[in-house]
């Protein structure tokens, strides 16, 4: 195996836990080293137009200090992906991370560091209680001015991407999706690999499984792979383009053309799953007419429905966030 190789072996349990997830924590990592560097990644000059102005100074040195310019990051920073993982759910799992493990990522980071940066960084991890705090008021700062604005386009290219992912799951077999994820990964009986530029290891998943998620921000693939971290693939996502950051002010008009302006507001409304009620308040809508723009949105497949619990959700398919989108 190549030297730069990660492997994720995969026992049958693992097989059947590989599942997808998203990443505040990661997007924000990348997003601070797009800012020092911006020819990490040529796709995001859009963004790094908008953002590079409104950059928290104090908060952004921090970041740019835990992140470095490559390679390893601090794996508090991001905690477990998950499909509903919010910013905000992702900034609380932070302010309450474990204080060895966070010691332990400081000291990784002021290994891989000399002078003024690495005697900073060892300061953090002698009093890991207020670095955890500082961290988190920096990240919360950073994160509200660099992507909050930018979320729910972010979001939407990251659910698009696992939405076309799972379909080629169904129809084409796990081992064919994996192959596409990135030109740096592959499918093995019985395992994932990754061509890394800078690591190489073989990883056992020991039925915890594998999460895939994909990433707007990051132009390479990255793993997780130190217990007890969650086995993790980053992989870039599909639809990224130089223009993925607009707003697009005239979506709202276009698909009011298109659809009629009542299912055009309940298509834009599911950025998150909502039920029916939750549609018809958010919309200004009656809810039999929520009700009836969901039906004809459904039977045009912009739309699913799913069950959690007693309630049943109403989401945008692929196609849905596709057409939101553009």
């Amino acid at each position: 195996m190549h030297r730069n190789m990660v492997e994720f072996r995969l026992a049958p349990d693992d097989i059947s836990a590989i599942r997808f997830g998203v990443s505040p924590g990661h997007e924000l990592a990348h997003a601070v080293r797009l800012l020092v560097q911006p020819s990490y990644h040529p796709l995001q000059w859009g963004w790094l137009r908008r953002a590079r102005t409104q950059v928290p100074q104090r908060a952004f040195d921090l970041m740019r200090l835990l992140v470095g310019p490559d390679g390893y990051m601090p794996d508090f920073l991001t905690s477990t992906p998950g499909w509903d993982l919010s910013p905000d759910e992702e900034l609380a799992r932070l302010r309450e991370a474990d204080l060895a493990p966070l010691r332990v990522d400081l000291l990784k980071r002021v290994d891989r560091t000399n002078g003024t940066e690495q005697r900073l960084l060892r300061a953090l991890a002698d009093d890991p209680e207020h670095a955890r705090s500082v961290v988190a008021e920096a990240w919360e700062q950073c994160w509200d001015a660099l992507l909050a604005p930018y979320w729910p386009q972010l979001g939407r290219i990251l659910r698009a991407d696992v939405g076309v992912r799972s379909r080629r799951a169904t129809t084409d077999g796990l081992g064919a999706m994996v192959e596409t994820l990135h030109e740096a990964v592959g499918w093995a009986p019985h395992a994932v690999r990754v061509r890394l530029r800078m690591h190489g290891e073989v990883l056992d998943c020991a039925g915890s499984g594998l999460v895939l998620v994909p990433s707007v921000m990051a132009p390479r693939c990255s793993v997780v792979t130190e217990p007890p971290a969650q086995p993790t693939l980053f992989y870039p996502a599909l639809g990224v383009s130089e223009r993925w950051a607009d707003d697009g002010p005239g979506t709202a008009e276009a698909l009011a053309r298109l659809l009629g302006a009542g299912r055009a507001g309940v298509l834009l409304a599911l950025g998150a799953p909502l039920s029916t009620s939750e549609v018809a308040a958010a919309c200004g809508l009656a809810v039999s007419t929520a009700s009836h723009h969901l039906a004809l949105l459904s039977g045009a497949r912009l739309v699913d429905a799913r069950r959690d619990g007693a309630r049943v959700l109403h989401v945008r398919t692929p196609l849905g966030e596709a057409l939101v989108g553009g």
